[in-house]
């Protein structure tokens, strides 16, 4: 999938996303991304992150994930990345595939993001068990590739791990 606007070349960074500015880009995982959860098979998955900005004080974004053998499209999300001026509380509004509305906050220290949801809403047929709460870790690490931890708490299963995957900056 393309995206139709990654970023507009000629708007200046928003002082206020500065501190976010090590996430921008197109990263392409290395090796596929791990998936696992108490209620299911583990799986493998490829993801392409496109995180961009057109000069207004938030970055966007997309994330699109593929099944590692079949290339068939599994999960997308999209939506903003928002950081409060002077301050390390950033928060992710996000809109997925699946049904699945969420809005994450948490903390940036250095280049690491560390979000916890805050509201979880879902449209009415939503496959069950229903997700209860997602925390979510980014961090740069020092050979330039960026990881990603996914944790998840459906009805009946708490808080695990559920994704972990490391990509490569194809693009700035």
């Amino acid at each position: 999938m393309s995206c139709p606007v990654l970023q507009t070349a000629d708007a200046p960074l928003n002082p206020v996303i500065k501190p976010l500015e090590w996430m921008l880009g197109t990263w392409e995982c290395d090796e596929p991304g791990e998936g696992t959860f108490p209620t299911i098979q583990p799986f493998r998955y490829t993801e392409t992150l496109h995180i961009f900005h057109v000069g207004q004080p938030m970055l966007n974004f997309m994330f699109n994930a593929f099944h590692s053998e079949t290339k068939k499209p599994l999960h997308r999300e999209c939506g903003f990345i928002r950081v409060e001026p002077g301050k390390d509380k950033v928060a992710f509004i996000i809109a997925q595939n699946t049904g699945l509305v969420e809005i994450e906050e948490g903390k940036l220290s250095g280049q690491e993001l560390t979000l916890q949801s805050q509201s979880v809403s879902r449209i009415s047929f939503a496959k069950e068990p229903h997700v209860q709460q997602i925390s979510r870790t980014f961090r740069l690490k020092e050979d330039g590739r960026l990881e990603q931890t996914v944790c998840m708490a459906t009805e009946g299963q708490p808080l695990s791990k559920h994704l972990h995957i490391t990509y490569r900056k194809t693009a700035p």
